[in-house]
């Protein structure tokens, strides 16, 4: 949801570390496998409770994802296999997040936990599943024009999912609860998504049999 609002006003700031960057020769694709590689440090620190140094591998991954994307539109580089890249290691991230949390305490976390990875597949999927299928369609999204893929928007985007991982880190002592006011909220992002982009795609649908059948 904030997703929209949020990065037109990280990426000027971005621009100077993204142009050194490009002096040194670093790629795009280099940038999303380093971040990915600190982001994992997040879960052996959030089981041994060092709530504050994962919380700072979280920003760094975080400021990682950021400058990927822009070094590639920067040097012109953007490509849909460093779009699939970037895609999948994010989710993957995401996902490892809440399991080292259960890891910690299975007693108290395990149950909400569980309920919030699971939401996770579900507003995962319904993104990429409409992604393929709006490529199909070759639909605009000008909201996102940079992304390599269709951005279909929701109420828990990863501004939302990765204040939710601040938040663990901040009160771990209330992860079950903040996990499953997070999961409903995922949830009715499931919900609209596959709900808007079922009648998206079928209005798409039905306009093109229009056009073939006069034709």
């Amino acid at each position: 949801m904030l997703d929209k609002f949020i990065t037109p006003l990280i990426k000027p700031v971005l621009i100077p570390c993204v142009k050194q960057l490009h002096k040194k020769g670093v790629s795009a694709d280099q940038l999303t496998l380093i971040g990915f590689l600190i982001g994992l440090l997040a879960v052996p620190l959030i089981i041994f409770e060092y709530w504050y140094g994962a919380l700072a591998v979280i920003c760094i991954n975080r400021i990682f994802d950021g400058l990927d994307g822009a070094l590639a539109r920067y040097a012109q580089s953007s490509s849909s296999a460093g779009g699939y890249l970037d895609i999948t290691l994010d989710f993957l991230f995401y996902a490892l997040i809440p399991f080292a949390f259960i890891l910690t305490n299975p007693e108290q976390n395990a149950l909400a936990g569980s309920l919030l990875l699971v939401t996770f597949i579900g507003t995962g999927s319904s993104f990429l599943a409409f992604a393929i299928a709006a490529e199909k369609f070759k639909l605009d999204k000008p909201q996102f024009k940079y992304k390599s893929f269709y951005y279909l928007n929701g109420l828990t985007e990863g501004t939302e999912t990765i204040a939710l991982f601040i938040a663990f880190c901040i009160w771990p002592q209330y992860f079950s609860i903040l996990a499953v006011l997070f999961a409903i909220a995922c949830a009715i992002t499931i919900f609209t998504r596959i709900y808007g982009g079922y009648y998206t795609l079928k209005q798409q649908e039905t306009a093109l049999n229009e056009v073939n059948h006069e034709s």
